[in-house]
């Protein structure tokens, strides 16, 4: 295969041409607001008795830690407290992401290594009298494995906070099934706390509707190939106007077929290795090829779907079906291979 060389500006370059561009830096420069916002400093400062956290410093007090300070947040001017609490008095919330051993092993090595515990968790009130960490699970686990007594916190009052902390979480890099099992987890609890709510009210809490889908499918199977169909699910897949109870058992049901359609896949790639095609993007080929918006230009979520998802299933479930194998070539394959290493 030729070689193409490319000038410093990012365009091709041809003998006897203009001269290369310069280096153009892509990154675009950090604009500040054109006006201040939030509190003053003589504004931030709360007694720790303030009124807005009394039940909170007794319920710190009766867990067994210590309310150190109080505060108003300098960007919405919310009373939040920062507290020691025991570790047994703090749990994780229960939707969040799975624990990483080895993340957690190295965290603890880090920290033991600086001498400090530096970052507080963020808290909210939990269940049965305890605290939860919505993105604090490692550093708690860390914590553990150190064998500390006290682990400090930032407690908000605000009880709705863990669920919309999700995307402040940079703690530990989400890939795919993180995120999505993530937010499954989340709507499975609001469901139990307020199932007639529209799905649709909670789109920022879930990011993006096909993360609720996929999550179903990673529970259903861990090992699913949730990237090959993430680009199908974001063309076709938006947040329900019904209830988020309802939504859920609707996605569930898309949820099976896409695990059938799979299925199907799995078929069509063990017949094409039988015919000596040997690569690790034949999934997404087979994938790819059986997408009935594949050629759909990806669209804001706000203009609707490129197609209704149930009907997008119906056409790949057929496609699958009738796949052609004679049709596929090695320059295929090829082309798949080219787009995979453009997207990483």
């Amino acid at each position: 295969m030729a070689t193409v060389k490319f000038t410093a500006g990012g365009k091709q370059g041809k003998a006897g041409g203009k001269a290369a561009r310069k280096p153009v830096n892509s990154r675009r420069r950090l604009k500040p607001a054109a006006r201040e916002r939030g509190l003053a400093g003589a504004e931030i400062a709360l007694p720790r008795e303030h009124a807005e956290l009394a039940d909170l410093v007794k319920q710190v007090e009766a867990a067994g830690g210590a309310a150190v300070g109080a505060y108003r947040d300098p960007l919405g001017g919310r009373a939040l407290l920062l507290a020691t609490l025991p570790l047994k008095a703090v749990q994780p919330t229960p939707f969040q992401r799975d624990l990483s051993p080895t993340h957690t092993k190295r965290l603890a090595e880090k920290i033991e290594q600086a001498g400090v515990f530096l970052d507080p968790l963020i808290v909210v009130r939990g269940q049965d009298g305890l605290f939860w960490t919505p993105n604090g699970r490692h550093r708690l686990a860390a914590a553990k494995v150190l064998g500390l007594r006290q682990i400090t916190t930032l407690i908000c009052p605000d009880e709705t906070l863990a669920f919309r902390i999700l995307a402040l979480n940079t703690e530990k890099a989400h890939n795919l099934k993180d995120r999505s099992l993530e937010v499954i987890r989340m709507a499975r609890n609001l469901v139990k706390r307020a199932s007639s709510t529209r799905e649709s009210q909670y789109q920022d809490q879930f990011e993006a509707a096909e993360l609720l889908t996929l999550g179903i499918l990673f529970e259903e199977n861990p090992r699913f190939a949730g990237g090959a169909y993430s680009s199908l699910l974001r063309k076709v897949d938006r947040f329900s106007e019904r209830t988020l109870a309802v939504s859920l058992r609707e996605r569930a049901g898309y949820a099976a077929r896409l695990l059938a359609i799979d299925t199907e896949v799995k078929r069509i790639i063990t017949a094409l290795t039988a015919r000596g095609f040997k690569s690790p993007y034949l999934r997404n080929y087979v994938v790819a090829r059986i997408n009935p918006v594949r050629f759909v230009k990806l669209a804001p979520r706000s203009l609707g779907p490129a197609m209704p998802i149930g009907q997008a299933l119906t056409r790949m479930t057929a496609a699958a079906k009738g796949f052609k194998l004679e049709s596929v070539s090695n320059t295929d394959l090829a082309w798949v291979a080219v787009g995979a290493a453009a997207q990483d």
